[in-house]
């Protein structure tokens, strides 16, 4: 479901003056929506066929540091610019914004007009490209959680996050009478996704105090890539517009469970689930067990796409539905890989490992990658592993710290020919300066454990 709007359409809605606010956005290295408000006017004009951005944008950290240590930009090349290039299948309406509209943008080099190889979109696209010259097309869904809370966003961060009371006060999974209570907010965000060509199917609440579910139908892999970066804004637009904050962190909580981002994923070829044998042990295809031992062959190696800061991996706890454990099973969600739906259309396999901070461009064109090389080598499937796999001591483990999965990002063979070596040094180096920060910041535990007893 690419988008809601032609450029035609978004032509007729400026000249009526229903939309007078455009949004163009590139996505930057932590998967969020970057750019800016154009004057529709002038977007229909002229801005439809390019504008530009600081290079920078491909090289910052979440706080929007300019980090050192990078091959494609720094102080000794001067910072320079980017062509943002208007994808005008992706205009939207952003209903919660009034007079709004929003497009996706690509980044190209400012000189050659390439696509800059390490912009998330770009990854994605060429490993897209790779399906497609197999004849397979990826269809791709992820299910996001996030917590929402009582106060907003600016009140939080005056109280330097130590007042964080979710808008729920008790685990309110699958409960109706219990979601009723922040309804208010998730009525006006599934509404306002839906309104903005976001195929919005349900939400929930989740297994913890607060804790929400959104669940979006599945679509083309860029398509859904698009649309996970919206949610997680609209969430956070329509939460703060009702004077709540929302956050998609990993692990806010030492003694709360995390939140997630599973990736459901099928290939299609003629408009079939490729991944469907009904002749086949739980209707599962020779190309999806080749799909599947390719991404358990890579598993570790791509967790840094899936898990990317340090925080994130302080959600992997034995018993709180995160995985520890990179194998596959059936429809058992103590797995890293679980099969859903054997022996239906909708058979696929959901990666379980990523978190709700993931980078969704990032994320599934690294389980691409692996699948698709697992196609390609014709790998064999190993056997599934069964009952609580927490307790499987044998089986392959994710990786338990951000500094182990950046080294085997940065060993990865298979990664670098699937996005070329300096795309990988590239987020190699965004994963140690991760680790860098975190290294020298004196955290509340440290100073609560030492201050008086050290």
């Amino acid at each position: 479901m690419p988008a809601n709007m032609t450029f035609d359409a978004l032509k007729e809605a400026v000249a009526s003056g229903e939309i007078d606010t455009i949004l163009a956005c590139i996505v930057d290295m932590q998967g969020r929506l970057q750019g800016k408000r154009f004057h529709a006017q002038h977007f229909v004009d002229t801005a439809w066929q390019e504008t530009h951005c600081c290079n920078y944008l491909l090289a910052t950290d979440l706080e929007m540091m300019t980090v050192q240590g990078y091959r494609s930009t720094g102080w000794e090349a001067g910072y320079g610019d980017y062509v943002m290039k208007p994808d005008l299948s992706t205009i939207r309406r952003i209903p919660w914004l009034p007079g709004t509209a929003l497009v996706m943008c690509d980044l190209l080099d400012h000189h050659g007009h390439e696509e800059v190889a390490h912009a998330p979109r770009t990854i994605l696209k060429r490993q897209v490209a790779r399906a497609e010259a197999m004849g397979l097309k990826p269809c791709v869904a992820t299910e996001l959680e996030f917590f929402l809370f009582q106060e907003s966003f600016d009140a939080l961060s005056d109280a330097g996050y130590r007042t964080l009371q979710t808008l729920g006060r008790y685990n309110l999974d699958y409960s109706i009478i219990g979601t009723s209570k922040e309804e208010h907010v998730m009525r006006a965000i599934r509404n306002g996704l839906y309104g903005a060509g976001i195929p919005v199917e349900n939400s929930k609440g989740e297994a913890e105090a607060g804790q929400e579910e959104l669940n979006v139908r599945y679509s083309d892999a860029l398509d859904t890539a698009d649309m996970h970066s919206l949610v997680k804004m609209g969430v956070k637009d329509i939460a703060n517009q009702h004077g709540h904050a929302a956050t998609f962190m990993a692990k806010y909580a030492t003694d709360r469970a995390g939140s997630s981002s599973h990736v459901h994923q099928s290939l299609f070829r003629d408009g079939q689930n490729a991944f469907l044998d009904m002749n086949a042990d739980h209707g599962m295809s020779d190309l999806m067990r080749h799909y599947i031992a390719g991404q358990l062959a890579n598993a570790r190696e791509i967790t840094c796409f899936l898990a990317p800061y340090v925080n994130s991996y302080k959600r992997f706890v034995a018993g709180l539905f995160a995985p520890t454990k990179a194998v596959w099973s059936l429809d058992n969600r103590t797995a890293g890989f679980r099969v859903c739906g054997e022996g239906t259309q909708a058979v696929r396999v959901e990666c379980r490992i990523g978190g709700a901070d993931l980078n969704p461009y990032l994320a599934i064109a690294a389980l691409l990658a692996a699948g698709l090389e697992g196609i390609e080598r014709t790998l064999e499937l190993e056997p599934a592993t069964v009952g609580d796999i927490y307790r499987a001591a044998e089986a392959r483990s994710v990786p338990t710290s951000l500094a182990e999965a950046a080294e085997l990002l940065r060993g990865s063979e298979m990664l670098t020919r699937a996005f070329g070596a300096e795309v990988v040094e590239h987020y190699y180096r965004a994963a140690r300066w991760e680790i860098e920060e975190q290294q020298r910041v004196v955290t509340d535990w440290e100073v609560r454990r030492g201050f008086e007893r050290a």
